[in-house]
């Protein structure tokens, strides 16, 4: 490691506890402003765990939902100009390794069901409100997938 990379993470370390704070708080609103029956975010597993939430992801239940699929609530927020996007596909289901060998029993599969919502846009503006993503829960595109 050269010494300007190690400069540099260092540098990150000094801001670290103030990066993960603000990931967690960002995974904090939106389970505060989703009231969506069927949807369902990420979890610490157990009192021991403290995660650093640096994706929040989201799992849909259209059978929850009304019908609401991944793809309707995808297409509300494209609507609004707000990116999301599946986890990570699995390499063995990628065009690349499609003939490939593959050993799975659909646990490799189920993060990919998940959405990952933006986690940088949560900024406070003047009035101490939210803007940035935080809107798109006001939105017309996403309040008519909201409970009565």
């Amino acid at each position: 490691m050269s010494n300007v990379v190690a400069g540099i993470g260092l540098g990150q370390m000094e801001v670290l506890n103030d990066r993960v704070t603000k990931r967690r708080k960002i995974n904090r609103l939106y389970r505060e402003l989703s009231n969506i029956n069927g949807i369902s975010f990420q979890t610490e597993p157990a009192a021991g765990f403290y995660s650093n939430y640096w994706l929040t992801a989201i799992t849909i239940d259209p059978s929850l939902t009304g019908g609401v699929s991944r793809e309707d609530i995808r297409l509300a927020m494209a609507a609004e100009n707000i990116e999301v996007r599946p986890l990570w596909k699995p390499l063995h289901i990628q065009p690349v390794f499609g003939g490939a060998l593959s050993f799975s029993n659909g646990t490799s599969e189920s993060p990919f069901q998940r959405w990952s919502l933006p986690s940088k846009r949560f900024q406070p503006d003047r009035k101490g409100t939210q803007k940035g993503y935080g809107n798109f829960y006001q939105s017309p595109s996403f309040t008519q997938f909201k409970k009565p």
